[in-house]
């Protein structure tokens, strides 16, 4: 079998792997990548954010051209219809212009893409098989293999019928009716997606609300807007058993007060979460410390097996934390590992500035504590909000739901977490993610000029009436 050298092996062609690799490739360090799937980008590229964000924007349009006369656009008379051949076409070409855009960063960064499935040995060796078989021999290793979907027990994901997200970005028809399991990002998304397509949506939710992660204020505005959608919602439900019988998914689920209910579904889509990649490349077998299938590492990304990092959605900093499983989390963590490889000098990440952005039908764009876990944490908050309906872009794009709420702390009038849902927030965030990083205070907020007409006005506003003052509402 070949030997290579190499500064840096990366296994893992997501993007915490391939922008480690990129970054290393920039500094200097001569890098490799063991990926075996067809394409580089990993989940977000391939299976995740871009599809799913292509198909969203697929049924904004839709959304304009159903109430195209509003907006002075004659069909004469027809009904637009939906064609779901050429989305599907449009959302592949946009995924495969994008992985073909790494590979050009690769060449241009001297990154060589070793295709196959990387199997670590003794003394730091990394074979690859399956592929451009050979025997790599790096200083140093990071291992960026993601995550992939997980179910529930009691639910069987049969990949046909009862399906996770990598089968609904390419299904063939829109389902009369879908149930979604789980009311993270990834089940409102598809939730947003499938109702506009025209499918009857239930989504179903174990805790209390929806997007449980989010500020209770956001989690409450997604479900009246939901509904008033016309999408069922269902939180304090558990769903406990799904059977498939022809082209009908059966659940048995228990509502809130014991309540028992059997829902019927074309398709079951299972959001509940994703699991890490980690059981392939032999990483216990070289003492490398795992936490419940996660890797341990430290703040710089370092395992407990000198020379191997690891970052992304397979990391963990032990029991009782959280590492939020994003694509631009694992990106910044690749850039970092790379820095500290080529000697940089580089500090951990603070997860607190870390923006959460979903993409469903109003959009949903957060950073730092909510008004809750502040209160939790002993702040004396004050917080402000203010609704998009009072802004003059929103009624012209027609797209009213929502607010931008601010928490801050009164002692000091720091900001401590920016929450907003409505058009435009997973844009709208950047300016909150900049404020927290740079300690801003309210009043700063306030005299920074918003722009008008625009829906960044919102922020601006709800600076304003975290003191009390709110201008237009």
């Amino acid at each position: 079998m070949p030997q290579a050298a190499y500064d840096l092996v990366v296994i893992g062609a997501g993007t915490g792997g391939y922008v480690a690799a990129i970054r290393a490739g920039q500094l200097g360090l001569k890098t490799a990548v063991v990926e075996r799937q067809k394409a580089l980008g990993g989940t977000c590229l391939i299976w995740g954010c871009i599809p799913t964000k292509a198909l969203l924007e697929h049924a904004h349009a839709f959304k304009i051209a159903q109430h195209a006369a509003e907006w002075g656009i004659g069909l004469g008379g027809a009904q637009p219809t939906l064609e779901l051949t050429t989305v599907h076409a449009r959302k592949d070409k946009i995924v495969s212009g994008l992985t073909k855009g790494v590979e050009g960063l690769f060449k241009k960064n001297g990154v060589t893409w070793i295709k196959g499935t990387a199997q670590l040995s003794g003394g730091g060796t990394v074979v690859v098989t399956g592929g451009d078989d050979q025997e790599l021999t790096p200083k140093h290793i990071l291992v960026a293999t993601g995550s992939s979907p997980r179910s529930v027990p009691g639910v069987t994901i049969d990949h046909t019928r009862i399906i996770t997200s990598d089968e609904a970005i390419h299904l063939g028809e829109v389902p009369r009716s879908i149930a979604i399991l789980g009311s993270g990002a990834v089940g409102v998304e598809f939730a947003s997606i499938f109702n506009r397509f025209g499918s009857k949506v239930t989504i179903i939710e174990l805790l209390p609300r929806l997007v449980p992660v989010e500020d209770e204020a956001v989690s409450a505005e997604l479900q009246r807007t939901f509904r008033k959608q016309g999408i069922t919602v269902l939180t304090g439900t558990k769903v406990s058993k799904a059977d498939v019988k022809g082209s009908t998914v059966t659940l048995s689920a228990e509502l809130p007060g014991g309540k028992h209910e059997t829902i019927e579904a074309d398709y079951l889509l299972v959001a509940t979460g994703r699991g890490p990649v980690t059981d392939g490349p032999g990483l216990e077998t070289l003492g490398v410390e795992m936490f419940k299938g996660y890797i341990k590492v430290d703040a710089l990304f370092r395992t407990s097996v000198d020379g191997i990092s690891a970052v992304g959605d397979v990391i963990t900093f032990g029991e009782g934390t959280r590492h939020p499983q994003l694509a631009h989390v694992s990106s910044a963590e690749g850039i970092l590992v790379a820095e500290r490889l080529a000697g940089h000098d580089v500090r951990p990440i603070n997860y607190d500035h870390v923006p959460g952005c979903t993409y469903c039908d109003p959009e949903i764009g957060s950073v730092g504590l909510t008004e809750q876990a502040a209160r939790d944490q002993g702040y004396d908050v004050q917080v402000g909000s203010f609704p998009f309906r009072a802004l003059g872009r929103a009624r012209m794009a027609d797209e009213t739901d929502g607010f931008v709420k601010i928490v801050a702390d009164k002692k000091y009038d720091e900001i401590l977490g920016v929450h907003i849902i409505g058009p435009r927030a997973t844009e709208i965030v950047a300016e909150a993610v900049l404020a927290l990083r740079t300690e801003c205070t309210v009043e700063e907020l306030i005299r920074t000029i918003h722009a008008h007409p625009t829906m960044s006005e919102a922020m601006g506003e709800a600076a304003h009436a975290t003191h009390g003052a709110a201008i237009h509402i």
